[in-house]
């Protein structure tokens, strides 16, 4: 019996093994599981970038509205555009920081067929995060998420991490994940060329 159960640990972790190698050939920061995209960041890199043949798909994920009651937003709603997801709270001050950014993003996208679309986690007092967003003249979506449960449609991107921005390409593959403060620049520079590319 003994025997029997070393056998099948063995053979287990030789099957591990070979699909960790056959991987890591394939990509140097993500891996499809089931056609899905993954997220590793080797040596704890703040700034990933995700070459065509390395990209693969999110799921489709959704949830409230943080500014129209009783309406959901869904990555679907977006299909056919290059999405700026970026994850973000009103008690984050580099989050506040970048929010002028993200709206010129928008500005700069909304023509070529793209957007950004917020993910507001942990504020708890949704009227304080609406303040915020009419405040500051923010015209780009953002879906409710206090609890952060979209995050699990991520591929593992870090929650604990915020501001987190992905730019994804049409297909909604992550083309690079930004685990910091972004500014405009840093943006466009990813996300203009998905969008002109199919303008």
């Amino acid at each position: 019996m003994r025997l029997r159960t070393v056998a099948v640990l063995l053979a287990a972790t030789s099957l591990t093994l070979t699909a960790c190698g056959a991987e890591s050939g394939a990509a140097k920061n993500a891996v499809a599981v089931g056609g899905t995209f993954q997220f590793h960041s080797p040596g704890g890199q703040t700034e990933i970038f995700y070459d065509e043949d390395e990209r693969a798909p999110l799921p489709d994920f959704g949830g409230e509205s943080l500014m129209a009651e009783g309406e959901t937003i869904n990555l679907d709603d977006f299909a056919g555009q290059v999405v700026v997801l970026n994850a973000w709270g009103q008690w984050c001050a580099p989050c506040r920081a970048e929010v002028d950014d993200l709206q010129n993003a928008q500005q700069a996208l909304e023509p070529l067929g793209g957007t950004v679309l917020g993910i507001n986690v942990r504020d708890y007092n949704q009227t304080i995060a609406q303040d915020f967003i009419t405040d500051n003249g923010v015209t780009y979506p953002s879906i409710y998420d206090p609890p952060f449960r979209t995050a699990a449609a991520l591929g593992g991107v870090p929650t604990s991490v915020i501001p987190t921005t992905i730019i994804l390409d049409r297909q909604h593959r992550p083309a690079a994940v930004f685990l910091r403060e972004v500014n405009e620049q840093d943006i466009l520079d990813v996300a203009l060329p998905l969008a002109e590319a199919d303008a």
